[in-house]
């Protein structure tokens, strides 16, 4: 660092000269002080911020009244958007921080703590603090796409479960997120007519955009890849067991995929069937007298599907 000496009153003191401190054109030591601040506070307000947010899922994850609370339609979609949310407002905020303490640091003269440092060292700690900007953005970035996809998710369960509701009211009741040893089920219809789960295919459709299925796959008009539906034949399946096991006898559950937004062309497999949220009243039709069952046995599993999606029964 330069220095000359001022002689004020007889006295000589030393003083910096400001232009002293700029390196190549740069004011380095002023941005690496100011920078390295910042930076350290808003690293602990981040660790302090997502312990906290840690500690609150874990102690308050359960609701009030949770024995009387049942899983609403896309419950497990509802809880992760409102964690995405939740970590994206502590980055924003970490950012936030780092912006006003940066400012601050630097009108403070935070560079008075690196004066003399070699310049090497200086490049070094900006380095480091560009890492660390671009990880934080990537991690929102991250969190920015995993949010709208959620979303849209969440979206596309709830209008089925809403028109679910519309085409059973009188004749069923309808469960939701409800798990199984395969699986989760988003929905599942019991009454005296029959059983079904709904699977809720979500997929963004565009213009005339339709699906058809085919075997054991779904074609979308949009792409040339199919999706496989054994998956969702494997959920019906186990809880048809399960079932099953409660009432002692074989019962028959009903496959019905749900794909919003899409029109529904041929589909050649019996064992599935095909609907979005403007025809899903179809389900009711798809029935034989082999379906129905006993007042004391709809009872019984809708007892025991009651127990299962308590909000108090969901894993933390």
């Amino acid at each position: 660092m330069t220095c000359v000496t001022v002689s004020v009153t007889g006295g000589s003191y030393p003083e910096v000269l400001p232009g002293a401190l700029k390196r190549g054109g740069m004011d380095i030591e002023a941005i690496s002080g100011a920078a390295i601040v910042a930076l350290m506070s808003t690293i602990l307000f981040l660790l302090i911020a997502r312990c906290w947010s840690a500690l609150s899922r874990t102690v308050g994850s359960v609701p009030y009244f949770a024995d009387s609370i049942m899983f609403e339609s896309a419950q497990r979609f509802r809880d992760e958007l409102e964690r995405l949310s939740t970590s994206q407002s502590i980055y924003l905020g970490g950012i936030l921080v780092f912006a006003i303490l940066f400012a601050a640091a630097y009108v403070l003269q935070a560079q008075l703590l690196f004066a003399g440092y070699p310049d090497w060292q200086l490049y070094l700690q900006l380095a480091f603090l560009l890492l660390v900007a671009a990880f934080v953005l990537y991690r929102l970035s991250l969190s920015f796409l995993a949010r709208r996809e959620i979303r849209f998710l969440r979206d596309a369960n709830i209008a089925i479960g809403h028109q679910l509701h519309q085409v059973s009211n009188g004749f069923a009741r309808v469960f939701h997120d409800v798990r199984t040893s395969a699986g989760m089920v988003d929905h599942v219809v019991i009454g005296q007519t029959g059983m079904y789960t709904v699977h809720v295919v979500a997929r963004r459709a565009g213009s005339d955009s339709h699906v058809h299925l085919e075997e054991n796959a779904l074609h979308f008009s949009n792409s040339k890849e199919s999706q496989s539906v054994v998956d969702i034949a494997a959920r019906a399946s186990r809880l048809e067991k399960e079932f099953h096991q409660i009432l002692g006898h074989s019962v028959r559950v009903r496959s019905v995929i749900a794909i919003p937004g899409w029109e529904i062309r041929e589909q050649a497999n019996p064992k599935h069937l095909l609907v979005n949220e403007r025809n899903i009243a179809m389900l009711r039709g798809w029935k034989d007298s082999s379906d129905h069952l006993m007042n004391e046995e709809v009872e019984l599993l809708r007892e025991a599907l009651t127990a299962r999606c308590l909000r108090s029964t969901r894993e933390t």
